[in-house]
């Protein structure tokens, strides 16, 4: 008799949400796989099953039953067992009673921490049939369903009503009563093209059955992967390519069990719209792929993803044809009634609508991102002026007729409707640059204009959040901080932007007068901003100890950070690194345990006595002298392989100089001396974090 079978898990509902089926499917899998690792089932493979209409899995060689084990109790220790007399205290007394059993019936255990009586018991495996239940009951309590439901009168809640389950075990169904419904082999087949039930005759013919008999495509990557070969197929025979939002296809991929894509046109007349607004309409509105040209432009085709395949295909695009004309009608409309009036003359309807209550209007924030991006832009070679009417017309599209239809146009509608009036075209550009990145790994601003007005806008927003004491916190992120912060990160350091984030911060924090409550928020912001450049520098590759050294100096300019950062990376390559480290730890050491802050930085030449420490003195001379171009021009590298060319000097004076002599004097001299040296370093970095 074999001691695995194949199980299969399904739970039939009413349609799911498209657009969260592929992370309940993901949940639904693994919330069964803990389950089974929980109670110690062994399997082969756990597979995952999706479709608009079921949830399922299908696990293979799946044990018939858990192992029997030996579980074991310790009680008290042998030595408070047992009184004078040898007989049991009340506490061995009461173990005892605990399990069930007498005293003479205990064992004693050694470990190195001494005797102890124990309880040994073998408990035998439960069934795997018997846990089943149990394991998908807790797997639905845990599903990530933010709002549940109930239908008729039923107790149980889920996502959608519950219609079927299948819970198969090899060739035996698992009995089970769940939202409603008992646990049978059936299941259903596509609504229209097999609506009667379908037997299924083992886990392992699941899914073909449900694609042969039932005209179900039910796993999702496979179904996910057809819908894009099919659409990529049609839009080529139109002699173009399609546009495939991966977004969009993960939801038609939610959307229907038996995809059939199909192609179908608009009036030409529509291609006048921007590019971006009848791709939203059709992605939007209708679920549609839009189709592009080998050189860029849209074409005046379209393709949907049909949940049958129906016998008169062409009904079916006639219809969507018909449905498509109101929705481009719509945005048509939205375009020309836009362009009645400039962008410009939008900002007095920015003063209506509250950006946040204790930080004003959102015509109040494009008033200080402007004095802010103006600042930004002397800074880094960009015009002034052009930079502060980016960021007053930056907003502006948000109270235009088509961003209200799709916010996600917002910055893109902007760029357009400022070109057709004129603006300069970084001004123009700068209005949807603004957003960028808007995820991680998106591309930056390209303009000098459009990098001020993010930047600034950014800052804006975090300086005003915190400092009325509305940081992040946990999961909750509703201003999507964490995001600005790693673009202003991104920004400066990937465009080699000298600006320092204390100065940018102060200046922001400056104009918003008296709204703030927090009394130190450029201290919080940088440490966020900190926090974010940790996971930044790792994902680039430098190592934690090297963030670390770094980060003990506070370097305030991002690009100057990561400058830092590469030289300490060459730096412990070098064969002096680890003996400098020790050294300078050594040095942190000393200066800690004697009052760094007190020690004199003065060295006095007619107290050195012993020639390490008047060797030591004279390379701190010439390094001072030697430095200064290097750490001018941020050569940090550089000063570290000078630096690196003391070690012999330092180790010196570490082997022939005592330090903590009697004489105040000399001391204080000598401890100058580490001071200075430490401070080189500390130019840089403080290599002492630096691990072995």
């Amino acid at each position: 008799m074999t001691n695995t079978r194949d199980l299969l898990i399904e739970l039939g509902t009413e349609e799911l949400p498209p657009k969260a089926l592929a992370t309940l499917s993901k949940a639904f899998c693994e919330g069964i796989e803990q389950g089974l690792n929980k109670v110690e089932l062994s399997f082969d493979e756990i597979r995952p099953y999706a479709t608009p209409r079921r949830l399922a899995v299908v696990i293979t060689k799946l044990q018939i039953r858990q192992q029997d084990r030996t579980v074991e109790r310790r009680g008290p220790a042998v030595t408070a067992a047992f009184d004078e007399d040898g007989n049991p205290t009340k506490a061995l007394q009461g173990f005892a009673r605990s399990c069930g059993v007498e005293v003479d019936d205990l064992e004693t255990t050694r470990t190195d921490k001494g005797a102890w009586l124990v309880f040994k018991q073998q408990q035998q495996g439960a069934d795997t049939q018997s846990l089943i239940p149990g394991i998908l009951q807790q797997t639905l309590n845990d599903l990530p369903i933010p709002k549940r439901m109930r239908w008729g009168d039923l107790p149980g809640e889920f996502v959608r009503p519950v219609h079927w389950l299948v819970l198969l075990f090899g060739d035996e169904v698992i009995p089970m009563d769940l939202l409603g419904v008992t646990s049978d082999r059936f299941t259903a087949g596509h609504r229209f093209h097999h609506p009667q039930p379908i037997r299924i005759s083992s886990p392992m013919t699941y899914a073909p059955q449900l694609e042969t008999e039932g005209h179900v495509v039910v796993d999702y990557d496979a179904r996910k992967e057809a819908i894009h070969g099919q659409v990529n197929e049609l839009a080529s025979q139109l002699g173009g390519d399609a546009i495939i939002n991966p977004d969009l296809l993960e939801e038609v991929t939610g959307l229907v069990e038996w995809p059939v894509a199909l192609a179908g046109n608009f009036d030409p007349r529509f291609l006048e719209l921007p590019a971006e607004a009848l791709i939203s309409s059709m992605e939007g509105h209708q679920k549609y792929f839009a189709v592009r040209a080998p050189s860029g432009e849209l074409l005046p085709h379209f393709i949907t993803v049909s949940n049958i395949a129906s016998q008169d295909p062409a009904q079916v695009v006639a219809g969507n044809e018909r449905v498509i004309l109101p929705r481009l009608s719509d945005a048509a409309f939205f375009w020309d009634t836009d362009r009645k009036q400039p962008l410009a003359a939008h900002r007095e309807q920015l003063q209506t609508i509250v950006f946040q209550n204790k930080l004003g209007t959102v015509y109040d924030k494009s008033e200080r991102v402007a004095k802010l991006a103006a600042d930004i832009a002397c800074q880094i070679g960009a015009d002034a002026k052009l930079a502060e009417r980016a960021a007053q017309l930056a907003k502006c599209d948000l109270v235009t007729e088509m961003v209200g239809e799709f916010p996600e146009l917002q910055g893109i509608m902007g760029r357009y409707y400022a070109k057709l009036d004129g603006e300069d075209s970084e001004v123009a550009e700068a209005l949807d640059e603004q957003y960028l990145p808007r995820y991680a790994g998106d591309k930056l601003p390209q303009t000098r204009t459009g990098q001020a007005v993010s930047i600034a806008e950014k800052l804006d927003t975090m300086t005003g959040l915190f400092g009325i004491g509305q940081p992040p916190s946990g999961m909750k992120d509703p201003f999507a901080l964490r995001r600005a912060s790693l673009g202003v990160l991104r920004i400066i350091i990937e465009k080699q932007l000298d600006l320092d984030l204390v100065q940018l911060l102060n200046i922001a924090l400056s104009n918003f007068a008296d709204k703030l409550s927090e009394q130190t928020v450029t201290e919080q912001v940088m440490q966020y901003f900190y926090d974010r450049l940790r996971g930044y520098a790792l994902e680039e590759g430098a190592k934690a100890d090297e963030f670390e050294a770094v980060l003990a100096v506070r370097p305030t300019r991002p690009l100057d950070f990561m400058q830092r950062l590469k030289a300490v990376a060459a730096f412990r390559q070098l064969e002096q690194a680890e003996s400098l480290a020790a050294g300078n730890k050594r040095i942190g050491n000393i200066l800690r345990k004697n009052g760094a802050g007190q020690t004199a930085v003065e060295i006095v030449d007619n107290l050195l006595q012993e020639p390490a420490e008047k060797a030591l003195a004279e390379k701190l001379i010439q390094a001072s002298k030697d430095l200064a171009p290097l750490s001018a021009n941020a050569d940090y590298t550089g000063v570290l392989n000078y630096l690196a060319d003391m070690r012999e000097t330092i180790d010196a004076f570490f082997d022939q100089v005592m330090v903590m002599v009697d004489d105040e004097a000399v001391r204080q001299n000598r401890l100058a001396l580490l001071n200075q040296t430490r401070a080189l370093f500390l130019g840089v970095a403080d290599i002492s974090c630096l691990q072995e």
